[in-house]
């Protein structure tokens, strides 16, 4: 007869720690928002952005970045 384990496991999986920005890659996301804010709907369009999601990106904090900025 084989022993079989039947007890539930709740186990996680932990998320990779995110790595730390240094002082000037927070400082210049913050420029970049804060640019990106002051851009009127001429120049928001050139570059194919809606001032509603420019606006949603101009508020987030600055260490509210994707992932593939942290690499």
């Amino acid at each position: 007869m084989a022993l079989i384990d039947t007890t539930a496991r709740h186990t996680r999986v932990a998320a990779p720690a995110a790595k730390p920005f240094s002082l000037s890659a927070l400082l210049n996301v913050w420029r970049s928002r804060r640019a990106l804010a002051k851009l009127d709907a001429h120049r928001l369009d050139d570059i194919g952005v809606t001032a509603k999601t420019a606006a949603k990106e101009a508020r987030k904090p600055i260490w509210d970045v994707p992932a593939t900025w942290r690499d």
